[in-house]
């Protein structure tokens, strides 16, 4: 594996976990159950 390709899988890596991380923030099961009790 040349570092092109490593670079590559790296930061389609991040990109995915960034996107995961906005899910999560918006779709947070945490975040509505506080909501749901009031």
């Amino acid at each position: 594996m040349d570092t092109n390709d490593f670079v590559k899988k790296f930061n389609e890596t991040k990109k995915k976990d960034h996107q995961n991380k906005k899910r999560q923030g918006h779709d947070d099961p945490s975040k509505k159950l506080p909501n749901k009790r009031h």
